[in-house]
């Protein structure tokens, strides 16, 4: 007998929507809402420089090491159940966080808000894709999801300022108890439990281990290249093994019972093609706030709740687009031309943040070059979550939706990694061309390290322009709007869909 879609009636379905929002928002904006937190966090602790980056490191390193076990729990434990176990564990993790009292146990803290985050975002994305199974619904949830996505980290600095500045730090982790609990009435309430049906799979045992060994070398690798540098052992030994880890992972799923990641899933064009975009749309989104940020608050002088408004408008031309393409220009133009364009509307804004200098005027300057970023992410990332999900079987919507946020969380730490790391050496490059360094050379030689970073970001995203238009295919050859699972006869659907 077919399982009935996750909510029932279109109230439902909607509420449904709000409270997987909820969650994907408190799992993306807890990326970076500590970020303006560490300085108070660091007197009040009495941590080192040094030990300071484990803060975020602590969550990312958890979070994309085992995003595709909390995928494939979610498959094997049922949606509702895993979901509900991911709120409360996160709202515990930041509760304990809040009231460290030490360094040791704020990135133990960290670490458990990863692992419980690494069950909640890909759940939610999979009650999504299980949830709206009309095409026009499934465009517009897509679009408010996407949205969620890319505008988390400028909520969380945003929120993170505030919350500092009129509070305590310790309210960036408080903060979450109270969204987890208002997700966690919704998710009682509207997201019903449905019983399994067939024989019960098993967890791909060896395969779990080989992916988050290999994930957890690869973030770990770039996380230290951006402290210790590229010529630090630590970090080649940690991307050589990750390389090794995930080679041999790939080599077992062909072969295994029950794989963890079905390689069809990845294999298939338009599903590499959307997995490659959310990558190169992570790197270039996390390198925005990075960069953007420094040059607001060390250049122009701005303080955290500023910085985090003066990325307000980028945050509404996100949701704008995304709005746009996944309700009108998806439907009619499908990801090959939408996602191209996007990734080329990132180009023009990375290119045109170079020309920012010590006396440039926000609304004339700042703003401009962000909205048309913002602009390229709405466009970008609903298109693409859309697609990366379209005609996985349910059984594996949530090892398809963890793919999707581990695209997005590895491109974040390749893109921050080697961003810093060109940035930093443009720096050092134009002080040792300009001596006696004096504070106006100190000036010049961040913003000459910030327009480094922002062209090799209009570079990414360059790239990955000519990967989507060479990669998607055209409208009608082979994309759906639909995820029925038993479509109808001669409908257009994807063919390629894991049993």
């Amino acid at each position: 007998m077919t399982s009935t879609p996750l909510a029932t009636t279109n109230g439902r379905r909607w509420i449904t929507l709000a409270v997987v929002g909820l969650a994907q928002l408190m799992v993306v904006l807890d990326a970076t809402v500590v970020n303006i937190a560490l300085p108070s966090a660091q007197a009040d602790l009495g941590f080192t420089d040094g030990q300071r980056q484990w803060i975020i490191t602590a969550y990312s390193l958890a979070f994309g090491s085992l995003l595709l076990l909390g995928g494939r729990l979610s498959d094997l434990m049922g949606r509702k159940r895993t979901f509900i176990i991911g709120l409360i564990g996160f709202a515990i993790a930041s509760a304990l966080g809040g009231a460290a009292g030490t360094f040791e146990l704020l990135v133990a803290a960290r670490a458990m808000q990863g692992a419980f985050a690494a069950l909640l975002a890909p759940t939610a994305l999979a009650v999504l894709t299980t949830t709206f199974v009309i095409p026009k619904e499934r465009a517009r949830a897509f679009g408010v999801f996407g949205a969620i996505a890319g505008a988390g980290g400028a909520i969380g600095l945003l929120l993170g300022g505030i919350l500092t500045e009129a509070f305590d730090w310790r309210w960036n982790l408080y903060i979450n108890v109270f969204i987890a609990a208002a997700a966690l009435i919704g998710a009682l309430i509207y997201i019903p439990f449905i019983a399994r049906t067939g024989p019960r799979p098993k967890l791909d045992v060896p395969g779990t281990l080989l992916v988050s060994g290999g994930l957890f070398g690869l973030v770990f690798g770039f996380s230290n290249a951006e402290t210790d540098g590229w010529d630090s052992p630590l970090t080649w030994g940690m991307l050589a093994a990750a390389v090794v880890l995930l080679g041999t992972f790939v080599l077992w799923q062909r072969r295994a019972k029950h794989p963890l990641l079905p390689l069809a899933i990845v294999l298939d064009r338009n599903r590499g093609a959307a997995f490659l975009s959310v990558m190169v749309a992570g790197a270039g989104m996390f390198g925005i706030f990075l960069f953007v940020t420094y040059y607001l608050q060390l250049t122009l002088g701005y303080s955290p709740i500023q910085t985090g408004l003066a990325f307000l408008p980028m945050i509404g031309m996100l949701v704008l687009a995304a709005q746009l393409g996944t309700n009108i220009f998806v439907p009619r133009f499908g990801p090959k031309v939408l996602v191209p364009s996007g990734m080329i509307l990132g180009v023009i804004g990375m290119i045109w943040l170079t020309f920012l200098d010590a006396s440039s005027v926000y609304a004339a300057n700042v703003m401009p070059p962000l909205m048309v970023i913002g602009f390229a992410m709405g466009t970008i990332m609903p298109a693409s979550m859309q697609t990366a999900t379209l005609g996985v079987n349910r059984e594996f919507a949530g090892v398809a939706s963890a793919t999707v946020n581990t695209s997005q969380q590895v491109g974040g730490s390749i893109g921050t990694a080697l961003l810093n790391t060109l940035a930093a050496t443009a720096a050092a490059d134009y002080l040792a061309a300009h001596t006696p360094v004096t504070p106006e050379v100190g000036v010049d030689a961040a913003l000459a390290s910030y327009a480094t970073a922002y062209w090799w970001g209009a570079a990414f995203f360059a790239a990955g322009a000519v990967m989507a238009a060479l990669l998607f295919r055209r409208r009608g050859d082979g994309i759906s709007l639909s995820h029925d699972e038993q479509p109808a006869a001669g409908a257009d659907v994807d063919p390629v869909v894991v049993h």
